[in-house]
């Protein structure tokens, strides 16, 4: 295997970084500011995931499909966090955990009803679908970087929306002490549907970028949750710094686990989030 092979494994773990950054941002922002464990944060990436299908076939585009996708989970996550996990915010968190998982059951249902269950996929476009080349034999599809960029834009207006506006200093504020933001007669009620609806749409792009290059599926979500809650705790709870950091650690590892591990690839994320623990118990960035 010569450089150009690693080559093509390291931007596609760099790109898988990016795709666990929007789902594990939006995570860590709900359970460090809101204290909300969400179960369901995978299900975001499942349901983005169908709508892009579903809305790319209606229109024949996905762009169009991704622009209209984005509003509908936006609002379907203001609709969870007003109805549902608004009365989740002074329980215990096994409260929080039973009523999200349940809230994985009931969009599971509506998958199956709205959609079915058979594996879907979703064209890539035509001025997208170009490759590098690299070597003689070997290239990079336009659509993963792409999708790199994308995410990497996506990042820095995350980054600076937290860093440098008005509500990101809210944002900090909240998840450093709630009580305090509260006395000082700022909405709370606002900022926690601002960054559940955030969150969730975060996570929903996610899917509808992801879509064309990976088979639109039922268990999508369960297998992105589980990565994710690793790059969170890897990253530190609560840190976009972290999420960042801890999502491009573990698409690197997790590419160049199936490479030079291939029979004991699916341990070695785990392995490296041990290993961070057993250096810094509260993650890369987590506070102290």
């Amino acid at each position: 295997m010569d450089i150009s092979y690693y080559l093509i494994q390291a931007l596609n773990g760099i790109q898988y970084g990016f795709l666990l950054f929007l789902v594990a941002s939006g995570l860590t922002l709900i359970f460090g500011i809101m204290g909300i464990i969400n179960l369901a944060h995978g299900s975001f990436f499942m349901i983005g995931a169908y709508l892009c299908w579903w809305l790319t076939s209606l229109t024949g585009n996905l762009f169009l499909g991704i622009l209209a996708g984005i509003p509908l989970a936006v609002a379907l996550g203001l609709l969870i966090e007003r109805f549902g996990i608004v009365h989740l915010y002074t329980r215990d968190h096994l409260y929080q955990v039973l009523f999200t998982y349940g809230l994985i059951l009931i969009f599971g249902e509506m998958r199956s009803i709205l959609w079915g269950n058979e594996v879907q996929s979703v064209q890539i476009p035509e001025i997208l679908s170009a490759a590098i080349p690299l070597t003689d034999v070997q290239s990079y599809p336009v659509y993963r970087l792409f999708i790199s960029l994308v995410c990497m834009a996506l990042a820095a207006m995350l980054y600076l929306v937290v860093q440098r506006t008005r509500l990101g200093m809210t944002i900090r504020a909240g998840a450093s002490n709630r009580e305090m933001v509260q006395a000082l007669g700022l909405d709370i009620a606002k900022l926690f549907a601002i960054v559940f609806a955030l969150g969730a749409a975060l996570a929903a792009f996610a899917g509808m970028v992801a879509a064309p290059v990976q088979s639109v599926f039922p268990g999508m979500g369960d297998e992105i949750l589980i990565v994710s809650l690793v790059v969170v705790v890897v990253g530190g709870v609560g840190s976009i710094k972290g999420a960042f950091l801890g999502a491009m650690l573990i698409g690197l590892a997790d590419t160049f686990g199936a490479v030079f591990l291939p029979h004991g690839a699916g341990t070695v994320i785990y392995t490296v989030m041990a290993i961070v623990l057993l250096w810094r118990p509260q993650g890369l960035f987590g506070r102290t």
